[in-house]
């Protein structure tokens, strides 16, 4: 199984037992379109780290920065089309609704994931930093470029989450350099994941793990 069906995966497991049946399926549906960037980040951070890493292990805490992700997305996706006021019809406003419940589920399961790793506290730094810069969105003060530049923030975010979840996988907590790496890595994505067949570059592991062996070496002197 590839890293993009295992955090795929792992995310539909973690949603398996949402009711009502129609939210589940909503839920479901949103995930197999998703891109799975966070998540698998998540799992080529851990097994750079340790190639022998059991990624069973690691999936719940993919399928956990997958899911935050997800919803926090949703969520800026409609606060930017705002439905009540652009579309305000009865089936639009459902729809929104649906939306809104929607990532609520998605977020809360996230941290149900990571509620007992050492990425629990950095998965609400994660979401109380979108929403100040959300806040921060919404003030007439606020130019198009630094809105869209709010907005990106949530992926660097996202990679950011997905290091930390990976590496203290592996009993460590990534060096200054792996989280500039992942910075790095939404930077090129410039607030749009790639689609869902493909996730992150070739090198990525490799990049890593040389990142992660000079860290080292720098402690050790």
């Amino acid at each position: 199984m590839d890293d993009a069906a295992r955090a795929r995966d792992a995310a539909r497991e973690a949603l398996a037992d949402v009711e009502p049946e129609q939210l589940r399926e909503a839920l479901d549906a949103r995930i197999l379109d998703a891109a799975v960037t966070p998540g698998v980040l998540a799992l080529v951070t851990a097994r750079a780290l340790d190639p022998d890493v059991d990624l069973g292990d690691v999936a719940d805490r993919a399928a956990g920065v997958q899911l935050i992700y997800e919803g926090l997305r949703l969520t800026r996706t409609v606060a930017r089309e705002e439905p009540w006021v652009t579309a305000p019809t009865a089936a639009a406003e459902v729809d929104a609704d649906m939306d809104i419940l929607a990532a609520d589920v998605l977020v809360s399961r996230g941290f149900s994931l990571l509620a007992c790793t050492d990425a629990a506290r950095p998965a609400v730094d994660v979401v109380r930093a979108f929403g100040r810069d959300q806040t921060l969105r919404d003030r007439e003060e606020t130019d198009a470029d630094a809105a869209a530049a709010l907005d990106r923030n949530l992926e660097v975010d996202a990679l950011e989450l997905a290091v930390v979840a990976g590496t203290t996988a592996v009993g460590g907590d990534p060096p200054e350099e792996l989280l500039a790496y992942a910075r790095e890595l939404a930077a090129d994505c410039d607030g749009e994941f790639p689609p869902a067949g493909r996730a992150l570059p070739e090198a990525t592991a490799d990049r890593i793990a040389d990142i992660s062996d000079r860290a080292v070496s720098a402690t050790d002197r």
